[in-house]
């Protein structure tokens, strides 16, 4: 059971119709450099980091378990964190807005690019959300 569920994680992650409803931005520098920055972006607004989910590194360490030797990543993380102010307006145009929550937003190196980047949300209300993501990710990367 678990090595069906690492192969679906791994598919989901490679898939391109899963990669229509993801926005990325290149930034140019190191992966460690992108990470500072999306952190100082999410910090300046006066919003705490929930958890940083270091994708890359379970990638790395479960390939064997899961009979792949495949490197998707160098380096992945993805900081989660929410905003009172954006969450309270989003759920109060529809309570199960609450699924989207915590939003995240990624820097993945590819080895020969990084990335920085979000999921792209639904229209109506959870548009609020995408443009606080497109914000942070657009300073992060110095746009």
């Amino acid at each position: 059971m678990r090595r069906l569920a690492a192969t679906l994680a791994v598919l989901a992650m490679t898939s391109p119709a899963l990669a229509e409803g993801v926005t990325s931005y290149p930034f140019d520098g190191s992966f460690e450099d992108a990470t500072f920055a999306v952190e100082n972006a999410i910090i300046e607004r006066g919003l705490v980091i929930d958890y940083v989910s270091h994708v890359g590194e379970m990638l790395a360490r479960t390939g064997a378990d899961v009979d792949s030797d495949v490197e998707l990543f160098k380096a992945a993380d993805v900081f989660l964190f929410c905003s009172a102010v954006t969450s309270r307006s989003v759920m109060e145009a529809d309570p199960m807005n609450i699924a989207f929550c915590p939003y995240g937003i990624f820097v993945a190196d590819q080895g020969d690019k990084v990335l920085v980047g979000y999921r792209n949300y639904p229209e109506g209300a959870m548009q609020e959300v995408q443009i606080l993501l497109d914000d942070i990710a657009t300073e992060a990367v110095g746009k």
